[in-house]
């Protein structure tokens, strides 16, 4: 948990993936990623929590907790589903396609 918290910079916007965070569509998602933009912050920072959750500290310094499911990943697959995701806001938010 400290490792964590140490790598976080003063004015980011952290988000926690976490089972218990909300869920969002991919527009929804999108619009949250551009009102962040909008509210000045340095930088987006995606924090995965493991199978057990979070230490206290680091779920509680995030301005958002996210849940992609009720299920249990491996962090590189988690990985990548966060990616795609983050890629379909743009593409959302570029109005280009995206596949559906």
């Amino acid at each position: 948990s400290e490792k964590i918290l140490e790598q976080i910079k003063p004015n980011s916007f952290v988000i926690s993936l976490e089972i218990k965070g909300k869920s969002f569509t991919s527009e929804v998602f999108a619009e949250k990623i551009s009102d962040i933009s909008k509210e000045g912050y340095n930088e987006i920072v995606f924090i995965i929590g493991g199978a057990n959750g979070f230490n206290h500290k680091v779920s509680g310094i995030a301005n958002l907790k996210l849940s992609f499911s009720s299920f249990t990943f491996p962090h590189q697959l988690m990985r990548i589903f966060l990616l795609e995701q983050i890629y379909r806001a743009f593409k959302i938010l570029n109005n280009e396609q995206y596949h559906r």
